[in-house]
């Protein structure tokens, strides 16, 4: 049993370094790279070992991840065509992306383990979990983002939950279900939209998880074209994602002078076609945005729509993924990107307006939506 636990391992390493060397954008360093010998030695040893040299490479969009994280899926869902013809094989019958869970995002912060993303459209959101708890335990076990929830669809489960530091702990009971990752990415977003009266003007917001997909462009086209944002007077548009994604294009729907273009059924039904939004409109950023929102970002910023917040993740390389011997998932950078001149890898994009966030015990407060509430109402 270990020499072929041993031997997959070293399957392992080959193919990535063959990966590597092949694809990698870098030409240069993908020659020179090499895995010490990982063969030996337990799986979590392993993992350690190739995650210090894929992280040596240091480029953005690199990286391994295994089938007990909910990076592993939604990475999965979000490269599916570069990985289709293993997805049948993975989840079968019809090669869906899902895995147990009950849509959130939990991770260390100071020596804690604290609820950094809920999911809006997730059992999580409903069952009132919040961004800043600490998460204690998850049927009186340790969190595991996969493990607390396997075999448990449909089920409830019960978070030990802390909301304030020192405070005794709280429980939650939330139904476990089977998440596909695009479309909780896409319902969450729907679900994050909300219009609110302050000071007298009709304010519009929105949280763009990830813009991947084309019908999250296709959603945030008819909101703000024909549906519940149509009728704000000033939009807050929140950039702090969890992959980024985007259109080269997208900040076009708030930046471009194209006329707006909508269409009419014979019964006087109204459909976006090409949406322009023109009114006054502030985004936040942070260091979860990434990738395409970053591009989307600097585009919003150098066209004078102020950004609030923290800067962004600068991981900006375009990637791909690539199915493992061990079923196991590696992204690589594949080329560079370069916008307007620069290199936003390198730098990111700078919040025109700093605010700090420091999410553990937050409790419903958001420091950074309240300062975007700010500088919004300082423009209409």
């Amino acid at each position: 049993m270990a020499a072929a636990q041993e031997s997959g391992r070293e399957a392992v390493g080959e193919r990535i370094e063959e990966i590597v060397r092949e694809n990698f954008y870098d030409a240069q360093r993908a020659e020179s790279f090499a895995l010490p010998d990982a063969s030996h030695g337990d799986a979590e040893s392993f993992h350690a070992i190739v995650a210090e040299a894929l992280v040596g490479l240091g480029a953005s969009h690199t990286g391994r991840y295994e089938p007990d994280e909910i990076d592993y899926h939604e990475l999965l869902d979000i490269f599916r065509f570069a990985v289709r013809k293993d997805l049948r094989r993975l989840f079968p019958p019809d090669g869906e992306v899902s895995y147990p869970g009950i849509g959130l995002i939990a991770k260390e912060v100071g020596g804690s383990l604290f609820v950094t993303d809920v999911y809006h459209a997730g059992t999580a959101a409903r069952a009132g979990v919040r961004e800043g708890d600490e998460l204690l335990a998850v049927d009186g076990e340790p969190y595991g983002e996969i493990a607390s929830f396997e075999g448990k669809a449909g089920k409830d489960v019960t978070l030990r939950l802390r909301r304030e530091s020192e405070a005794e702990p709280v429980d939650l009971s939330v139904e476990v279900e089977a998440i596909r990752p695009n479309e909780m990415f896409t319902a969450s977003i729907s679900k994050s939209i909300r219009t609110f009266e302050h000071e007298g003007a009709k304010i519009g917001y929105i949280r763009l998880w990830s813009f991947t997909s084309a019908e999250t462009r296709e959603l945030v086209n008819e909101e703000i074209g024909t549906g519940r944002l149509s009728a704000a007077d000033g939009l807050i548009l929140d950039l702090r994602s969890r992959w980024g994604g985007a259109p080269l294009d997208a900040a076009e729907i708030f930046l471009g002078g194209t006329p707006p273009t909508e269409f009419r059924d014979r019964e006087g039904n109204r459909f976006a076609g090409n949406v322009r939004w023109r009114k006054p409109v502030v985004a936040i950023i942070d260091e979860g945005t990434r990738s395409g929102l970053e591009a989307f970002a600097y585009a919003l910023k150098t066209n004078g729509i102020p950004l609030v917040g923290a800067r962004t993740a600068r991981a900006v390389l375009a990637g791909t993924a690539f199915m493992l011997p061990d079923d196991s998932l590696l992204l690589l950078a594949v080329r560079d990107v370069v916008t307007d001149g620069r290199r936003l890898e390198e730098t990111g994009v700078e919040p025109d307006i700093p605010v700090e966030r420091d999410i553990r015990y937050e409790n419903g407060d958001d420091p950074q939506f309240d300062a975007a509430l700010r500088a919004l109402a300082e423009r209409l």
